[in-house]
């Protein structure tokens, strides 16, 4: 039983440690970013690599989740005599919880992983080092464009996602299940809030979970053993994470910002 209790306790205090050294990887990546505005190429193409190249993903998931919500809540209302409401109701659940979170999922999964795969392959072949030897900042150069990219990409992600998952809804309740089409817009516009809905809703927990996610993947990437194995587990620890990080954020933004 002791055992068992020192194994927790040492997991607990391993964890609290490792959250201390990336919030101190922060401070670093912050106090690099005016030396890395040198390097704005690199950090556009790592803009259209987090960004441009996870549009095929975020926007099929979007239009499948926005089909399926809209025809599980079809069914749902119409025991109630409120088919009307259809569009409001999948507006209200994708701008406040599903767009952001399902596309920070997204992100996690395909972006992050590659950044730490990226970041840590760089460890592994001594690429980081021989920067150093060359008087470069491999902050600056490495961790600040990627930090900057997933915090750009993320809430443009999240507006897309978001936008599919509408256009999938419409599709389903209109075109499919015969909900007026005006009265599925009509309700939408009138119960959906720019500021509480769209600006709570899906800016700021995108930028918050697009920072969150960038900073877990770099991090893990650049501290990571300069093995084939380190950088396997430093990218599953990327994604498990994310996962916890973006889940009980969320249920941190939501009570303040509702």
């Amino acid at each position: 039983m002791s055992t068992q209790l020192e194994r927790g306790e040492n997991v607990v205090i391993g964890s609290l440690a490792q959250i201390g050294r990336c919030g101190l990887f922060l401070l670093r990546i912050l106090a690099a970013i005016p030396s890395s505005l040198r390097y704005a190429r690199e950090t556009v193409r790592q803009l259209w690599f987090v960004g441009a190249m996870s549009l095929t993903i975020i926007m099929t998931c979007g239009l499948f989740i926005g089909m399926v919500l809209s025809l599980q809540l079809y069914h749902v209302l119409s025991i109630f005599g409120g088919t009307s409401a259809t569009g409001s109701v999948v507006a209200l659940a994708v701008y406040r919880e599903l767009g952001p979170v399902v596309t920070a999922l997204l992100f996690a999964g395909r972006a992050g992983t590659s950044i730490t795969a990226e970041i840590g392959l760089m460890r592994a072949t001594d690429q980081i080092a021989a920067m150093e030897m060359m008087a470069v900042d491999p902050i600056a150069y490495v961790a600040v464009p990627r930090f900057l990219a997933g915090l750009v990409a993320m809430p443009l992600l999240c507006c897309v996602f978001c936008g599919m998952s509408i256009f999938g809804g419409q599709l389903v309740a209109v075109d499919w299940l015969g909900v007026d089409n005006g009265t599925f817009w009509s309700n939408m516009t009138a119960n959906v809030d720019v500021w509480d809905d769209v600006i709570n809703g899906v800016i700021w927990k995108s930028l918050v979970f697009g920072a969150v996610i960038a900073l877990i993947a770099v991090f893990q990437g650049y501290t990571t053993p300069p093995t084939s194995e380190g950088v396997a587990y430093a990218t599953t620890r990327t994604v498990v994470a994310s996962s916890i990080a973006i889940l009980a954020l969320d249920f941190v933004l939501t009570a303040f910002l509702m």
